[in-house]
């Protein structure tokens, strides 16, 4: 079949095999350009796999140190006459490179709340891995059926206290308003934080241990997102916000355990605004970002996930130097991003945005070109007149 684009609202509704399998091998090329990262991890399971920062995490372990991988995500297969999510066919493109690279990639489908993807997974580590050295938690979901209770939390993208009033972007039809969003109830709050919070990323934690498949002096990371003034009260003092300070918690809970069997370590790592399927559904930050990407791209200074990533491995974890956190204890690689320099341009652009003149002031042309190719379209050399098989088999 001839696969188009078809976007609704904040999500495009197709994937196209080829042009995923084109960003992926992208990717594999730029950690490649930048040579071999010493002393990396070479036993790795990264939960939430298959798109963004945790796919990103995969290709620059594999592709940059060599390592062998476990990755667990929740992606659904092409069916009669419709393709499969971005994150199939990323994850065969990850697969098959991997493989031809002499190198272990497994996978387990599934929802990775559950005990049963769990024990699955556990049971893949023994089996064909051995002791883990790196766990990348990297999770993003909208809902979790809790594996205790078997309550379904859904989480919402929501201020604390008052409601909150700004200007956002219709990225699609380019046009820019006042949105207003009103407050949460302390009950989606709560439902959000057990979404989105640390809790899971502790019983991954709990399950390697309980089995021996951590290895000695093991690291593990979460992501996280703190952002300007202009995402605060959305973002940072929102409901994400609060379940991103419990995953601050789960971290020192984690590190504390870690640390304590051979020295190993757990931290969060905020990462820099990009374009992905989780922020395009928030509010005010597609405006955001369609602004910063102006104005980095001028500075010479913009990153995608994947470069992001791999000078989060190559300059952080595992430069064989101690790691550089910030005052609660966080690894930035936002750092470009929240220069002064950089934010006070942003904020001098921001008021002037209007629809009339979005694509003089911003980037938003940028946002849609990296929006396109989360879903493999729009990627250089992939004809997308041709046929092509929508079915492709996961090993």
């Amino acid at each position: 079949m001839i696969i188009k684009p078809k976007v609704r609202g904040f999500v495009c509704v197709t994937a196209h095999p080829a042009g995923c399998a084109a960003h992926v091998q992208e990717q594999i090329d730029h950690v490649k350009s930048k040579g071999l990262i010493k002393h990396g991890p070479k036993r790795v399971l990264v939960i939430g796999a298959s798109t963004g920062y945790g796919l990103a995490s995969r290709i620059t372990a594999a592709f940059g140190s060599g390592a062998s991988s476990l990755g667990v995500f929740f992606e659904r297969p092409s069916e009669e006459g419709r393709p499969a999510t971005p994150g199939w066919y990323n994850s065969i493109a990850f697969t098959r490179a991997a493989r031809a690279a002499g190198l272990y990639a497994g996978n387990i489908n599934g929802d990775a709340f559950s005990d049963e993807i769990k024990q699955q997974a556990m049971a893949a580590i023994a089996r064909n891995l051995g002791p883990v050295d790196l766990v990348v938690y990297s999770l993003a979901s909208p809902r979790r059926t809790h594996p205790r209770t078997g309550v379904v939390h859904k989480s919402v993208l929501k201020p604390l206290g008052n409601s909150y009033t700004n200007k956002t972007v219709d990225t699609d039809k380019g046009i820019v308003s006042q949105v207003t969003i009103e407050p949460a109830t302390e009950a989606e709050a709560a439902d959000t934080v057990a979404v989105m919070g640390g809790e899971d990323w502790e019983m991954w934690i709990d399950a390697l241990a309980e089995a021996k498949l951590l290895a000695p002096g093991a690291t593990s990371v979460a992501y996280s997102y703190i952002g300007p003034v202009h995402t605060w009260p959305i973002y940072r003092d929102g409901t994400i916000g609060r379940a991103k300070l419990d995953l601050e918690r789960a971290a020192r809970a984690i590190h504390a355990r870690l640390d304590a069997f051979g020295g190993g370590r757990a931290f969060i790592s905020v990462n820099k605004a990009l374009v992905t399927q989780a922020s395009s559904a928030i509010p005010v930050v597609p405006l955001y970002i369609s602004i910063l990407y102006q104005v980095m791209k001028a500075q010479g200074l913009h990153e995608g996930c994947i470069e992001q990533m791999q000078r989060l491995f190559s300059t952080q974890l595992y430069n064989n130097s101690v790691l550089k956190f910030d005052g609660e204890g966080r690894v930035r690689v936002d750092d470009w991003e929240m220069r002064p320099d950089i934010q006070a341009a942003i904020s001098e652009i921001w008021p002037r945005v209007t629809t009339e003149n979005l694509a003089q002031l911003t980037d938003i042309a940028g946002y849609r070109t990296e929006f396109l190719k989360l879903f493999g379209f729009g990627v250089a050399g992939i004809n997308y007149e041709a046929e092509v098989e929508p079915h492709q088999v996961l090993d």
